[in-house]
């Protein structure tokens, strides 16, 4: 079996992987490390979880590790789709270069201008950015791209979803024809290809599972759901979810939900925390510092529950996530692989459960189709029926009391109807005087004897 020792990487680095308590490296690491250190460009195929930061980060860091930095010129870059999956790559490179010099920038939205521009002036030997704020400090003028020797592309597939492939191309465009690519995507959209044959040269290509596979570690399953009335769904779909969690038990310790909309985030994440779920939204619309502050609770434990757009699907690595529910089925299958990839890592165990209704079968049926499996039908723990006012009594009971209190009298409400039962019992019609026609007032009975 190879390990870490085994791979020509630099002594510190190695130290720096032995002290983060890593001895084997994973299929991608063990295929992509060898040819990323001599100089070859690289073409990773892997799914989500199976080690692809690292992949990239240690030869990259052994490569740098000789040579220096200049003022605007950065020696590798690294391109992310998102700020979160930025960020974490930023980690990656903090970790194993604590015992090396070299310097790095993070550009991605949310953070100042100023504080950014004075990294880049300084030199840094490694910039993590995402394409919008990488060319608006290029477009600015503070920024160079004809130092990189190295030039990263992480979850290509993500950036092609994202609308960012222009971006991606004019940048490829900005570096040296002689620099080294190293390109990953966990599947080959025929746009990626394109890409991979224009501005990569005879990569070594590794693939590591067959493209847009789900890990052999996580049990799935879907509850089909119909909603007893369509402006039911909502509500009715809430209740299954916090259903689902409550069977889970003591097993689920944490888990990510993830919704199509962002307005359902909030919406999912206010009705969690309403029914004592500890529970926070993430998505785009966020506060970047807001978003950083969940994502570091989700982390480090002390939030049991995310809920997240597909924002949050790729790249975060939170290697103890225990479950996985989708709230709404994703509308592109390779988006379903992604989002149940946050469970199930490093070779634990993880569960994923999603909810589909009728209106999303054919996006069901086009995930089955693309993982090649059926998913396992689960039995509705609750079944959808209408909400009693006794129930939301129960729930709201100074809510239930202010509705009473507005409530008109019952024998208002009768009149209202315009009909009331007289004395003898018989149907009196109210507000038409004293000029009633004989006919109206015969029962139904006496009209049809008539």
């Amino acid at each position: 079996m190879t390990k870490f020792s085994d791979l020509n990487l630099n002594p510190k680095v190695l130290k720096a992987i032995e002290e983060a308590g890593y001895e084997t490296p994973t299929p991608i690491q063990a295929g992509a490390i060898p040819p990323a250190l001599e100089g070859r460009d690289v073409l990773g195929i892997a799914q989500t979880g199976t080690g692809k930061t690292a992949s990239f980060t240690l030869p990259m860091i052994t490569l740098l590790a000789r040579g220096r930095a200049r003022a605007r010129m950065p020696r590798s870059l690294v391109l992310c789709p998102t700020r979160e999956l930025a960020a974490q790559v930023a980690e990656n490179f903090d970790t194993y270069t604590k015992h090396l010099k070299l310097t790095k920038a993070l550009l991605i939205g949310g953070v100042s201008f100023k504080e950014q521009d004075a990294l880049i002036d300084r030199g840094v030997d490694v910039l993590i950015a995402t394409p919008g704020r990488l060319l608006d400090h290029f477009e600015r003028g503070k920024l160079l791209l004809t130092g990189v020797q190295i030039m990263v592309v992480d979850e290509a597939d993500r950036m092609l979803d994202m609308g960012f492939i222009p971006d991606i191309e004019r940048i490829f465009n900005l570096t040296p024809f002689t620099r080294q690519t190293l390109f990953f995507s966990a599947t080959m959209a025929p746009e990626i290809e394109r890409i991979t044959n224009t501005f990569l040269s005879g990569p070594e290509r590794i693939e590591v599972a067959r493209q847009a596979t789900t890990s052999e570690t996580i049990e799935q399953g879907v509850v089909l759901f119909k909603a007893s009335r369509k402006d039911r769904e909502g509500s009715e779909k809430r209740r299954l979810l916090r259903a689902l969690i409550d069977a889970e038990g003591d097993a689920c310790t944490n888990a990510i939900i993830f919704c199509n909309r962002k307005t359902d985030v909030d919406i999912v994440a206010k009705s969690l925390k309403k029914y004592g779920y500890d529970a926070a939204p993430i998505h785009g619309d966020l506060d970047q510092s807001q978003r950083m502050k969940t994502l570091d609770g989700f982390r480090d434990g002390s939030l049991r529950f995310l809920v997240a757009s597909d924002v949050a699907a790729r790249g975060l690595d939170v290697p103890s996530v225990s479950h996985v529910f989708n709230f709404d089925v994703p509308g592109h299958a390779e988006d379903y692989v992604h989002r149940i990839g946050r469970t199930g890592r490093a070779g634990r165990d993880g569960k994923a459960v999603m909810i589909c209704v009728p209106r999303d079968e054919k996006n069901l049926d086009d995930i089955e189709r693309l993982v090649q499996k059926e998913i396992p039908r689960l039995e509705n723990p609750v079944q959808a029926r209408p909400e009693k006012k006794d129930d939301k009594r129960k729930r709201d009971p100074a809510r239930a009391a202010a509705n009473d209190a507005d409530a008109p009298d019952t024998s208002e409400r009768k009149s209202r109807r315009g009909r009331s039962r007289g004395e003898d019992g018989r149907t009196k019609v109210v507000g038409m005087g004293d000029h009633l026609p004989s006919f109206i007032a015969l029962s139904f009975e006496e009209r049809r004897a008539s």
